[in-house]
């Protein structure tokens, strides 16, 4: 398989420079776009590439951009950068086809392998099945509190919110939010939603 180009989307020029200089200097081959239109404009082949976008952007933002991704057929692995608060909106941009979304700030390694992960997912279908199977195993050790945890997490409420609409503690979530990452062996936040999503997509 032919090595993917990266392509850059951000509205802010250090932003867009500063991640080209870093995807480059680990290897990739890399182009950049100050705006959605400019990019879906400058795809002529959406095989082989890979979509680095931020969230936030004055003319289309990242959901809107995969959308539009979407509305054209096109199959492309996107990461998906947002700022703190954001997760309602990544989890939206995860339901329109991103692969992956990481939260600002974040190191290096994370955004290069996110990038890789995202990549290698582009995959036949049918080989999503057994993941989703091992998913729905681990869905099926949290408790009753668990899942609902779980679903003001995958919707972005703060434990605070989440406490408050289950009456319990703020400190019995975060209890019950350890378990949950624990029992789903999840890495991280997107690791989580990308998890969940996975089954719901399943199920659908």
């Amino acid at each position: 398989m032919t090595d993917p180009v990266i392509h850059i989307v951000d509205d802010e020029a250090p932003v867009r420079n500063s991640l080209a200089f870093l995807l480059m200097t680990a290897g990739f081959a890399v182009r950049a776009h100050e705006s959605g239109p400019a990019f879906l404009d400058a795809v002529g082949d959406p095989a082989a590439i890979c979509l680095v976008t931020d969230l936030r952007m004055p003319e289309m933002n990242g959901v809107e951009l995969l959308e539009a991704i979407s509305s054209r057929g096109w199959i492309i692995p996107a990461v998906v950068i947002t700022g703190h608060g954001d997760v309602p909106m990544a989890v939206a941009a995860m339901k329109a086809g991103a692969s992956d979304f990481i939260e600002k700030p974040f190191a290096d390694e994370v955004l290069i392998e996110a990038i890789r992960r995202a990549c290698e997912r582009v995959q036949p279908r049918a080989e999503a099945g057994p993941a989703s199977d091992e998913v729905r195993a681990r869905l099926a050790q949290l408790t009753a509190r668990e899942h609902e945890i779980l679903t003001g997490i995958v919707a972005g409420l703060p434990n605070k919110t989440i406490a408050y609409d289950l009456e319990i503690s703020p400190r019995t979530v975060e209890v019950h939010r350890a378990s949950i990452m624990n029992k789903m062996q999840a890495k991280s936040l997107p690791d989580l939603v990308r998890m969940t999503l996975l089954v719901d997509a399943a199920r659908n």
